[in-house]
């Protein structure tokens, strides 16, 4: 899910540029999702190249509490500890946006670990005025980290093709013009079948749909490949095996609403993320709501004697204890998915979270 205005969801993505380059395609033509996703989104005058930002149509955890960014902060710590304190620690913010997570973790770290840390926004959208000068702001993520890669609700905007089983039970491409309207294509072959097959076999129904996740997985192991000792981290809102939506998530996101995907760069593009699929050789799986209170974000309301001898501070408080609260919410944040891949250090995080 995504936080438009008053939910959970999205935040500053970057395309690790799934797709090739193409021609650019009249409003009339009929093209794959994925292909057309890709420009609507970060084609020029695409949605996250606007000027207002994605925080101008939604609420991403980021966005949500300032306490998001400093749990992110104590797990670059944690990260730094299993590094045994190298004299560069690198932190990289996957689908950065206007900066805000890199530029709230640099503020929550302790002054020694902020003085090695090399920070990195990865976003194709411009860099943002006023951004904090130790951010290196780039269009693809740097190789050889050593330290934490966070991806905070990038994977979901990885554009993928979407699928529809027709009346003889065979699944083919959806096609899409830019005004929304779609029809079947061909149907699915080579390794787009194979992993439908493994991953999202859709049924043979007809109007059944699914998502092809391989452009994730490819760019969430290409996001990996470049942490050469440390940690990555990818947080999405998604589904696992068993558990697949029969009809597919493919869906909008406009000034706060939710809305008809359209990929005429009007409205965001967003589809949840099969995490299982991604997952790499030594990853786990956890919720949002376990990794944040391992993280300290637990949401207890403080204690009422407080009110009497503090005023100003159980008022403090009592909001940090509500913003915790959304950041682990079930049935919102706190269902997100948080997929943990170590690079040659132990999982920080622990195994007996409650």
């Amino acid at each position: 899910m995504r936080d438009r205005p008053a939910r959970p969801h999205p935040a500053p993505h970057a395309s690790p540029h799934p797709s090739p380059s193409r021609a650019p395609q009249g409003p009339g033509s009929w093209r794959r999702w994925r292909d057309a996703a890709e420009d609507a989104l970060y084609g020029p005058g695409g949605f996250y190249r606007r000027p207002e930002g994605p925080a101008g149509h939604f609420r991403t955890s980021v966005h949500a509490s300032p306490l998001y960014a400093a749990a992110v902060a104590r797990l670059l710590c944690r990260v730094d500890e299993a590094l045994g304190h190298p004299g560069e620690l690198g932190f990289v913010d996957m689908g950065a946006g206007r900066g805000e997570l890199v530029g709230g973790v640099l503020t929550a770290l302790p002054a020694e670990v902020s003085s090695r840390t090399r920070a990195y926004a990865v976003e194709l959208a411009g860099r943002p005025d006023g951004l904090d000068h130790r951010i290196e702001w780039r269009a693809e993520p740097p190789t050889g980290v050593t330290g934490l890669l966070f991806a905070n609700e990038w994977l979901d905007n990885v554009p993928v093709d979407v699928v529809e089983v027709d009346a003889a039970g065979t699944a083919r491409l959806v096609l899409v013009r830019q005004d929304g309207s779609e029809r079947l294509g061909e149907p699915v072959a080579g390794e787009a079948a194979r992993w439908l097959d493994r991953w999202w076999p859709p049924g043979p129904e007809e109007g059944l749909r699914a998502e092809i996740g391989l452009p994730r997985d490819r760019a969430w192991a290409a996001a990996v490949a470049g942490v050469a000792r440390g940690l990555a981290v990818a947080v999405d809102y998604g589904h696992l095996t068993g558990a697949r939506p029969p009809f597919g998530t493919l869906t909008g996101f406009r000034e706060g609403r939710e809305t008809a995907p359209v990929p005429d760069g009007s409205c965001d593009l967003t589809a949840h993320v099969a995490l299982d699929a991604c997952a790499l050789p030594g990853a786990r799986l956890l919720t949002q709501r376990a990794a944040l209170r391992a993280l300290g974000v637990t949401g207890g309301r403080p204690p009422l004697s407080l009110a009497t001898t503090d005023p100003a501070a159980y008022v403090r408080a009592l909001a940090g204890a509500g913003e915790a609260a959304e950041l682990t919410a079930p049935g919102g944040l706190g269902d997100f998915g948080w997929l943990v891949q170590p690079a040659g250090i132990p999982d920080p995080l622990p195994r007996d979270i409650p």
